[in-house]
């Protein structure tokens, strides 16, 4: 029995060390640098105010998802873009690494964050997180969504 049980261990061993090393890794994205930038120039324009250079990487059907609620971008410009800026500008917030993915001219970027601050007088500390989908087309990527989610991380 003990002559059998050998060899069978030493296969279950070898098979659950050589079984990682099978996995494909996760292509790095052609064009990440230039995604990522993108999505850098988005919070950028936010941080300073500036309405026209974030509406500028909103693609005319982008869609904005958050707290269970979407809007057109032209929702967004007219309904929220404002509460945005005011909130980045008041409220120092702190991303993680950005995980961009490519397939084409089709790319999503994941990051995760935390906002602490002060905004209208009451308390901010947050864990966020982030998912933008983007298309590159002549005028370079531009965001065709985004989806924002967060949780309170103490004081409301």
């Amino acid at each position: 029995m003990m002559q059998i049980a050998r060899p069978l261990l030493a296969l279950v061993l070898a098979a659950a060390l050589l079984l990682p090393s099978c996995r494909k890794p996760i292509p790095t994205a052609p064009d990440r640098d230039s995604i990522a930038g993108t999505v850098t120039a988005f919070h950028d324009a936010l941080a300073k105010g500036d309405r026209r250079a974030a509406l500028a990487l909103l693609a005319p059907d982008a869609q904005i998802l958050e707290t269970g609620h979407r809007q057109t971008r032209e929702e967004y410009e007219t309904e929220h873009l404002g509460a945005d800026i005011e909130f980045a500008k008041a409220v120092p917030s702190t991303r993680g690494a950005l995980i961009v993915r490519q397939d084409g001219n089709v790319a999503w970027a994941t990051t995760t964050g935390r906002s602490s601050g002060t905004f209208n007088g009451k308390p901010v500390d947050s864990e966020n997180a982030e998912m933008m989908v983007l298309s590159k087309g002549e005028a370079g990527w531009q965001i065709r969504a985004i989806h924002w989610s967060n949780h309170s991380h103490g004081a409301e």
